[in-house]
């Protein structure tokens, strides 16, 4: 389904028939496909609301650069018009962002902040890497680029093992629009919330995989250290996409934390 918000069409999807409302957000360079996991799990006690963001997968795709303000308005715009008005979040790396983003300016509708594999601020010196990715994507298309993430996002052994995974998020990657990657690599190195996430009221969890090298432990524990009463969960062997590669472990952390939080 799509729904004209902000200026754009955003794709979304709801699965389940009762129980309180969960928006699962997902990474750069995917959809929501790579919920599959969480979907089939959380629909059986939750309304889920999974969406993709602008520039992925079946949304809108506009030439950025985009903020992740813009992502989170996106985001408030489409709860608008599906008449939620109070939601459970869990967003993984780039959704996280969102999340926090969203959090800070829409105070009161989410009822907790799971965040996966994210960071609340990246160095100075990360700028580069994000530049020359999207360099990449504008001048060769997003090919060259698939490899080098899943090495990144996937242990050598998950890799290995799952090569249906693999070719799933392979192709996620590789059909992400070109405009749609690059608007949000833009956005998402000048995250700076670090001294802002203790104003955030709702329970926050964070999980991350041990093995992540895209936002790795440290930044986790970053967010946990300043947000005040945060949960944290580290999972291993897991790297950057942990939802996927510990499906398991990953529901189990979130469905103990939304029971609290409830």
């Amino acid at each position: 389904m799509k729904a004209n918000v902000n200026g754009i069409n955003l794709y979304y999807e709801t699965h389940g028939t009762e129980g309180p409302w969960l928006t699962l957000s997902h990474s750069l360079a995917c959809s929501t496909a790579m919920w599959g996991p969480q979907i089939a799990e959380f629909s059986r006690r939750y309304r889920v609301l999974s969406f993709d963001t602008r520039g992925h997968g079946q949304s809108d795709a506009p030439q950025g650069p985009y903020t992740l303000e813009q992502l989170a308005d996106d985001l408030a715009g489409l709860l608008a018009k599906l008449g939620i008005t109070r939601t459970h979040f869990c967003g993984l790396s780039m959704g996280g962002m969102i999340g926090q983003t969203f959090a800070l300016k829409y105070p009161g509708v989410f009822s907790s902040l799971t965040l996966a594999d994210t960071t609340s601020r990246y160095p100075a010196e990360a700028a580069g890497a994000w530049a020359d990715r999207i360099r990449t994507a504008e001048t060769q298309g997003m090919q060259p680029l698939v490899e080098p993430t899943l090495a990144r996002w996937f242990t050598d052994a998950f890799r290995a093992a799952r090569p249906d995974i693999m070719k799933s998020i392979g192709a996620q990657i590789a059909s992400t629009p070109v405009p749609g990657y690059a608007g949000c690599c833009g956005a998402i190195p000048k995250i700076n919330l670090t001294q802002r996430l203790k104003e955030i009221a709702c329970p926050v969890l964070v999980i991350v995989g041990e093995q992540d090298m895209g936002t790795p432990l440290a930044m986790a524990q970053e967010i946990h250290s300043n947000a005040p009463g945060s949960k944290l969960s580290v999972l291993s062997p897991a790297a950057h996409l942990s939802n996927l590669e510990q499906p398991a472990a990953f529901n189990s952390a979130l469905d103990g934390f939304l029971k609290e939080a409830a």
